[in-house]
């Protein structure tokens, strides 16, 4: 060789497998899970959406809703009764009966297994037709 970098010794280019491997990894994942199988754990039982805010579904105001869960005979809902309205169990199960597009059979008041857990609150179970 001649010119100037004639008496410098010559340096293979730096290898780029690591580099490479890396997006290739990536492209491959994503297109492994696009393939898969769609997600259908996300509707709970009776068709409901799992995205949907149940807390404010209830129609409760939301400061009085602790808990609301779809169960296998129903919902069952824990709340503070001193800061929901005085029809709010009722107006509660007309409202989750009414995202599964029935109507609440009947409610059942469930007692507190720890009463110093959630002072004040009461736990009902709705059971939907």
């Amino acid at each position: 060789m001649t010119g100037p970098w004639a008496d410098q010794p010559r340096q293979d280019p730096p290898r780029r497998l690591a580099t490479r491997g890396l997006p290739l990894s990536l492209a491959a994942f994503l297109v492994l899970t696009a393939c898969g199988e769609r997600i259908t754990a996300d509707i709970l039982p009776g068709g409901i959406p799992a995205r949907t805010n149940l807390h404010l579904a209830t129609t409760l105001p939301p400061a009085s809703v602790r808990t609301v869960a779809r169960r296998d005979f129903g919902w069952r809902v824990i709340y503070q009764p001193s800061l929901a309205p005085p029809d709010a169990e009722s107006r509660a199960a007309v409202a989750l009966c009414g995202l599964e597009r029935r109507a609440p059979a009947r409610i059942q008041q469930q007692p507190r297994l720890d009463p110093f857990a959630d002072p004040g609150a009461r736990i009902f179970d709705i059971h939907c037709a």
